[in-house]
């Protein structure tokens, strides 16, 4: 207000030639506050998981919120918006502001859904990465029913008895599903899939035995393998987990395929370079701290700092990957 007071003295004492332009400049002045003067972040942060409450992506949000609402002095409250596999809170994210206020916690269902839905938005081009904040194998794991020890010795059953090995998911489209399915390809064998309802129930019924086998992540995994329930054959990231160092990759079984369970954060399309560099620097910092660390490592996962380019690489890279994988298994769902 006192820069447009000062403006219209000014044009006053100046004459009525002058008017036209004082009043420009007054009205750029009115808007250079809002650009320039508060410097992001000045308000709270809203951190959308578009999955439901209690689950893995909603307690890594949670601890990260509040060690980025720390580290940025603002309050990052973290918001569920559950539904469609993640597409639901996902396109709410994308539609935000492109201001720094509004981001979006993602995982490997985020390179998934492109090949099984008609997204109302690019996967790539409608958003901004901000970074990667976590990452965790899937164990391929059996009953202790199954008469195998290791990994090549399932490989083996699975030829000698092709389509009789059944194996348990979270769903069909889930990433356990096609995860599981790429490892079958790769190895050259075939087991029968039985979808569930979400990963609990068809672990359990792995852990009962009423099917062979399931790709299970590390937090519900190595509880049961430590009481002999299940038995755990092989890790698929290219290197073993510090968490368990005993347990060979696939890749050591002499099958040539990894993949990576992956948590990270993206904000929409044109958001500013500074806020998405500020935002990076945040979360590179907070997942490194031990609140952190150690909340990963004690479900299996680990803190996986790294650039905005990085993470747009690997989101590109994994929507290849799984559209072939969907497409050759020739996955559908309703």
């Amino acid at each position: 207000m006192t820069i447009r007071k000062n403006l219209h003295a000014t044009c006053a004492k100046a004459g009525k030639a002058l008017l036209p332009a004082a009043l420009a400049l007054a009205a750029m002045a009115g808007h250079l506050p809002a650009a320039h003067a508060d410097e992001y972040p000045s308000q709270p942060i809203k951190l959308i998981v578009p999955f439901a409450a209690g689950g893995g992506n909603d307690g890594i949000a949670r601890l990260l919120g509040q060690l980025l609402s720390d580290g940025l002095k603002q309050p990052v409250v973290v918001e569920n918006r559950p539904g469609a596999g993640g597409k639901l809170g996902v396109e709410q994210g994308l539609r935000a502001a492109p201001d720094g206020y509004t981001l979006t916690l993602i995982s490997n269902s985020y390179s998934v859904n492109p090949s099984l839905y008609k997204l109302p938005f690019d996967p790539v081009g409608d958003m901004t990465p901000i970074g990667m904040i976590a990452r965790a194998p899937f164990f391929v794991s059996v009953n202790p029913s199954v008469p195998v020890e290791t990994l090549g010795e399932l490989v083996a059953l699975a030829r000698q008895k092709p389509g009789v090995l059944t194996y348990a998911s979270s769903g069909t489209g889930g990433i356990s599903h096609l995860a599981m399915e790429a490892f079958l390809k790769t190895a050259g064998i075939s087991m029968i899939h039985v979808p569930y309802k979400g990963s609990a129930p068809a672990l359990t019924d792995t852990v009962s035995g009423q099917v062979n086998a399931m790709m299970t992540t590390a937090g519900s995994t190595l509880p049961y393998r430590e009481d002999k329930r299940l038995k755990v054959l092989a890790v698929t990231l290219p290197q073993r987990v510090s968490s368990a160092s005993d347990i060979p990759t696939v890749r050591e079984a002499g099958v040539p395929f990894d993949v990576t369970v992956w948590y990270g954060i993206i904000a929409p399309k044109g958001t500013p370079p500074e806020i998405q560099a500020k935002l990076n620097t945040a979360i590179n910092a907070a997942v490194v701290l031990p609140e952190m660390a150690d909340r990963l490592k004690a479900t299996g996962e680990e803190a996986a700092p790294g650039s905005p380019a990085a993470f747009r690489d690997q989101i590109v890279k994994e929507i290849s990957l799984w559209s072939d994988v969907v497409r050759e298994a020739g996955v559908t769902v309703n």
